[in-house]
This record gives structure tokens, C-alpha cells and sequence, in this order.
């Protein structure tokens, strides 16, 4: 065995004996990982995040998967010849749009993603909000002159499935919300995953972005904040140092600490296997936000 044979051997054990106490502290807790957007569009990038949720079951982590898919839904949706329409950042869901948003979500997507992960080892079971009432919502209100159709706002989570399930399998769910007639609702994935999170007390809430996390200067990489306090994002927002894409999911993190949970990372899932590297590293790559 050679001396760079040696040393790369006893840096990889450096690394696992490093994680030690994170495998211990996060062993039986429910962590919930949202992904979607950007990150979806590179399989390889795919793979990777889900041999870290399927790493996390196997070190005794009950990891949930919560996933949207606008990419895909706007690629079908431009097959079948209907239009996407977007206000203020919302999709606007039509009765024939949310026929599309359902297939694509709870069908394609969701399926795709349960078995890969069968290949790595665990056992997943797809679902959407539909299942058992997992998600209660209600048509949006109609604001400043905007009727958004069939997107939906989240009233209710019913977490008896996700309990009877969570231990032996990895729940990946796909967020549609279910009305009080049946009907089906587009719901956004980051609120659909604090909504689940609080609900289930989850340990922690992980962002899967196509960014490295909230920064001093958004334009700087150098000034990523490790770790920051719902009042000092507050803060951050009133002086315009979080805006543009980023106020959304800061807005999900802030409303997800609120439902209980622990704290919310934002990390960049494109980074491969960063939900270990944010987990199981004294550094980590993200930004954590906490209470």
C-alpha cells in the first residue's frame, strides 16, 4: 500500500469518526428535505441527493422527502398546448393546468424518485396530499385582483400515515393538497414541507436550492451567513439586504421555525452530497436559520 493510498484511506475514516456525534445526535429523528426547482433538472445531481436520504435511513435518521417539479409541470403542461402563467411569482392553476400539475407531481416525478431510491438500498412509498387527507387545503383568496384558479393554501396536515410509515420507509411526498369536495389543489412545495415539518415536530427542515444559502451581499459568495435568527432575517429584509428570489424561501423558513420546527437549513443542493456535509461536517455549507 502506498503512502497516498494510506493517507486517503485514513482521511475518509478522519471524516466518519468526525460525523460520530451528528449520527448519534440525529438517530430517530424526523428530518424533513425539501427539493425542487432547478435542483430537479440534472440527474446527477438527483442521484446524489437521494444517496443521502437513503444514507440518513440507514444510520437510523427517518428522513421525508417532500418534492415539487415546475420545471416538469411546464414542459408537459407546453405538450399539451397550455399556457403557464405566473403572478407575483404564483402559478396561476386552471382547472386544466391542476389536471397536469397532478399527473405530473404525484405521477412522473414521484414515482421516478421512489424508485431510485429503492436502488439504494431503502424502502420508499410515494404519496401526495391526497393520501389520507395528508394535506387540507383550500382555494387561495383572491388578491389584488388575482384569481390564481386551483392553487391552494394549506389549512390542515394530518400526519396518521406519516407516523405508521416514517420509521420503516422514506414517505416521498408530492405537494398536492385535497380540498373538502376531493378536490385537488397546487400547493407550494416549501410551505407544503414547514407545513409537514411542524407538524410531525421534525428535528430539521432542509432547503435544497440551486444557491449556497442567504448572503450579507447577495452578490458576494464570500458572505454567506452560516447561521442567522429569524429577527435578524427580519431585519435583512427591511434593509434590502434579502430580496428578489431569495424572500420566498426565507418567508418558508421564517413560517416553518414558527409551526415548531427546530431550525431550517438552506443549502445548495446542486453541491454533491451537501445534506451530509450540512448534517454530519463542524462547518457545514449552508445557512442555518433558527428561532
Amino acid at each position: 500500500m502506498n503512502s497516498l493510498t494510506q493517507e486517503t484511506l485514513i482521511s475518509r475514516a478522519s471524516i466518519i469518526a468526525e460525523a460520530l456525534p451528528y449520527i448519534s445526535r440525529y438517530a430517530g429523528k424526523t428530518i424533513v428535505v425539501k427539493y425542487g426547482g432547478n435542483a430537479m433538472n440534472d440527474d446527477n445531481v438527483l442521484r446524489t441527493i437521494l444517496q443521502d436520504i437513503a444514507t440518513l435511513k440507514m444510520l437510523g435518521v427517518h428522513p421525508v422527502l417532500v418534492h415539487g417539479g415546475g420545471p416538469e409541470i411546464n414542459a408537459n403542461l407546453a405538450k399539451l398546448g397550455i399556457a403557464s402563467e405566473f403572478k407575483n411569482g404564483l402559478r396561476v392553476t386552471s382547472k386544466e393546468a391542476m389536471d397536469v400539475v397532478q399527473m405530473t407531481l404525484a405521477g412522473r416525478v414521484n414515482k421516478n424518485i421512489v424508485g431510485l431510491l429503492g436502488t439504494f438500498g431503502v424502502k420508499a412509498v410515494g404519496l401526495c396530499g391526497k393520501d389520507a387527507s395528508l394535506i387540507e387545503a383550500e382555494k387561495m383568496e383572491i388578491t389584488d385582483g388575482v384569481d390564481y384558479g386551483y392553487a391552494g393554501r394549506i389549512v390542515g396536515v394530518h400526519t396518521a400515515l406519516l407516523n405508521t410509515l416514517r420509521r420503516d420507509y422514506v414517505p416521498v411526498i408530492a405537494s398536492v393538497g385535497v380540498g373538502k369536495d376531493g378536490e385537488g389543489y397546487n400547493i407550494n412545495a416549501d410551505l407544503a414541507a414547514g407545513a409537514i415539518g411542524g407538524a410531525l415536530g421534525a428535528e430539521k427542515l432542509v432547503f435544497l436550492t440551486d444557491v449556497d444559502g442567504i448572503r450579507a451581499d447577495e452578490k458576494d459568495p464570500s458572505t454567506l451567513i452560516s447561521q442567522v435568527s429569524v429577527s435578524e432575517i427580519e431585519a435583512m429584509i427591511k434593509t434590502g439586504k434579502i430580496s428578489g428570489g431569495m424572500l420566498p424561501k426565507v418567508g418558508a423558513c421564517v413560517d416553518a421555525i414558527n409551526k415548531g420546527i427546530g431550525s431550517v437549513l438552506i443549502i445548495n443542493g446542486t453541491i454533491p452530497h451537501s445534506i451530509l456535509l450540512e448534517l454530519f461536517t463542524q462547518k457545514g455549507v449552508g445557512t442555518m436559520v433558527t428561532a
